[in-house]
């Protein structure tokens, strides 16, 4: 497995994901590993909601991973 940066973590979340909150949301949970309960709680989401955002946001981007 490749290992990538946080900052090229950052920069393919930037590029592929428009939403703001969700990128903020991408960026708390894979750079700073800020678990899913706390990021509920941050966002002001259920934990059921912040899970979809980021396992729809991973599909969008893993394929630029390779």
């Amino acid at each position: 497995m490749i290992a990538y940066t946080n900052s090229q973590i950052s920069k393919l979340i930037d590029e592929h994901v428009h939403s703001e909150r969700d990128r903020k949301i991408l960026k708390r949970r894979f750079i700073d590993g800020v678990i899913f309960d706390n990021l509920a709680e941050e966002f002001d989401l259920s934990v059921r909601q912040v899970k979809n955002i980021v396992y729809k946001s991973e599909k969008l981007f893993i394929k630029y991973l390779k």
